[in-house]
This record gives structure tokens, C-alpha cells and sequence, in this order.
């Protein structure tokens, strides 16, 4: 796979899909089953939808494996016919999937939109989070996404505007604390879709939260064993998992943004991170496991030859993974480094 970190147009997507939207009257893609069509950018968030709606709902994702990468990922006229027929959205959104929103205005869509990056406190637009206390153990705190009200109604309504925002980290999903929230909307979206099943959806996502708290309490006692340990990390993908680990990331910004874009890092900057992991001070060294470049070869071998764990984090849901249990593993695989 390669690094490059650009959202292409949706080529010739126009012209293709008119054949192949003939004839196909919007809905639900899964009515005859009578179960609701929810359709997500990546299997991650569709994993998710599938643990919320259980049964009776349908997911499609649209991204599914290591070989394609969301920042580049060119849609067909395949994935506009899926989203046309959608009853409920999920999306990343700050620029990460940014073709979710090229789909949904090219088919017209008016399914309501869940847009994951929104439920983050550190979302620019955000700040209808409350500070929770101390001894809060619900995730029942004041969450406003600010969106408009008429939003989920209507997904004609939603802004769509969710190119990259500068200084904001995306990649989200490696956040517990913002997926409990997103699970909460996806159940509120669902009991608004099929009210006689809200019962269930509510049940649900309480397991779910409860899986939450677990990652949550492991984060934590990462946290009490090494608070404050220097972490590597050649991307900015797991920043939120290494913040809630208590891990100070001392990687230079300027090498894991030019990771993420596909550029080369400026010999100046890849001296700097070289002086940082012979600096003796880094107990761990992260990778994407989806991208390679010769810096981060470079970073990798520097840290083989001494000594320093290296772990590897992916973007998209591994086979045979629920979120609960990858993120789990995640956790497990960074505790297991740090103790090494």
C-alpha cells in the first residue's frame, strides 16, 4: 500500500453511475429483508454499527482492508449506488473519508449522517462536552455535537464540509471516549428509524459502553505503570490511544506529517528524530502497518539496534476483529512493549 495521503476526485464516478443507478428506485438497500441499511466509511465504524443494531440492520462497508486507504480511496459507481439506498450514514469525517461526502451529495442522499470526528473533545467545532467527574463511570455526560436539530432528520441538512482541519488529528476511532459517543448516536439514529426496536438498540449500546469502560480501565492502569514514558510514533494514527496510556509522543511533527502525506521528511527533520531515538529516552516505537516509507524504515532499524520495541497499528478492522477485541489487542501489544 502506498503512503499517499490525498482525497482523489471521484473520477469518471458521474458518467458510470447513471448506468447503473438506471432503473434503481432510492430506499433501503436491505427493505426486503425489513432490516435498516446502514452504510459506513470504514469497517471499523461498520463493526460497530453492526454490535449497536445487532440483527436488524444491514451493514455495508466500504472500506474493508489493508490494501485501500481511506485518504485516497476512489469510490465507484458501485459505492453510490450503496449509499443511495442507505437509511443511516457513518463517517469519519475531518478529511479522512472525505469521499463519503462526495457519494452522498452526488447521489442525493437524505439519510441522516453520523460524522464520528464531531463526538471528539478536541474537534474544533465542539464544545458541548462537559468535564465529567472523577468518579463517573456512565459516559452520561452533557454531549452537544452542535449540529442544527433539523440534522438528523434530514441528512439534506448535514454540513459536509468536513475537509482536514490544521492541528486536529482524525483518526479518532483510537479514542474510546469519542467511539461510546458515536455508539450512543448510531443507537439514537436507530431508535428514531425503527422506534419499536429502541429497546434493543438502548440495551446494546449499554453492553457496548461497558466494553468501553474495560478499554478504558486498561488504558488506565498503562497510565499508572508508565505515565510519562516517551513514545515514537512515525504517524499521528494512535495519538489518542498513546494520551490516554499517559505516554508523552516525542516524535517531531514535521516527520509524522510527512509520513501521513506521502511526502519525503526533510533530511533536517529525519536527523532530529534519529537524535531522538538514540537520545536513550524512548521506550517505544509505533508504526502503521498499512503504510511503508524509507524514513520510517530508517526509524524502525535505529530502534531495532537498540533495543526499543516496535508496534505496529492499523487503520482499518482486522478479520475476525470486533473493535472491543482490536483495540483490546492494541493496548495489550503496547502494555507488552513498555514492559519489555
Amino acid at each position: 500500500m502506498t503512503p499517499i495521503r490525498r482525497s482523489l476526485p471521484l473520477l469518471g464516478l458521474a458518467a458510470a453511475s447513471a448506468l447503473v443507478l438506471a432503473g434503481c428506485a432510492s430506499g433501503s438497500a436491505a427493505g426486503d429483508e425489513g432490516k435498516l441499511s446502514v452504510v459506513a466509511s470504514t469497517n471499523v465504524y461498520g463493526q460497530i454499527a453492526e454490535e449497536i443494531g445487532g440483527g436488524l440492520v444491514e451493514v455495508t462497508s466500504i472500506v474493508t482492508n489493508e490494501s485501500q486507504d481511506p485518504h485516497s480511496f476512489e469510490a465507484s459507481a458501485r459505492d453510490q449506488l450503496t449509499i443511495s439506498k442507505a437509511d443511516l450514514i457513518i463517517e469519519n469525517g475531518g478529511g479522512y473519508d472525505a469521499f463519503v461526502d462526495a457519494l452522498i451529495e452526488s447521489s442525493g442522499s437524505e439519510a441522516p449522517v453520523i460524522t464520528a470526528v464531531e463526538h471528539s473533545h478536541d474537534w474544533p467545532e465542539n464544545d458541548g462536552h462537559a468535564e465529567e467527574s472523577a468518579d463517573d463511570d456512565t459516559h452520561d455526560d452533557t454531549h452537544d455535537d452542535t449540529k442544527d436539530d433539523d440534522a438528523h432528520e434530514d441528512g439534506a441538512d448535514h454540513d459536509h464540509d468536513h475537509d482536514h482541519v490544521e492541528g486536529f488529528n482524525e483518526h479518532v476511532w483510537y479514542d474510546p471516549h469519542t467511539i461510546v459517543h458515536v455508539a450512543e448516536e448510531i443507537a439514537e439514529e436507530l431508535s428514531e428509524l425503527d422506534p419499536g426496536n429502541a429497546a434493543t438498540y438502548a440495551a446494546n449500546v449499554e453492553t457496548f459502553a461497558a466494553g468501553i469502560e474495560e478499554l478504558e480501565s486498561s488504558l488506565a492502569d498503562v497510565a499508572a505503570a508508565h505515565g510519562g514514558a516517551q513514545a515514537f510514533a512515525t504517524e499521528p494514527v494512535p495519538g489518542y490511544l498513546l494520551a490516554a496510556a499517559g505516554l508523552e509522543d516525542v516524535t517531531p511533527a514535521a516527520f509524522s506529517e510527512a509520513v501521513e502525506e506521502g511526502q519525503d521528511v526533510p533530511p533536517a527533520t529525519l536527523l532530529e528524530s534519529l537524535k531522538v531515538i538514540d537520545s536513550g529516552e524512548v521506550r517505544v516505537v509505533i508504526t502503521n502497518a498499512q503504510t511503508a516509507g524509507a524514513e520510517t524504515a530508517q526509524i524502525v532499524g535505529e530502534a531495532d539496534g537498540r533495543g526499543i520495541p516496535t508496534v505496529a497499528f492499523s487503520e482499518t478492522l482486522p478479520e475476525d476483529q470486533t473493535y472491543l477485541s482490536w483495540m483490546q489487542a492494541n493496548i495489550e501489544a503496547l502494555k507488552d512493549a513498555l514492559d519489555a
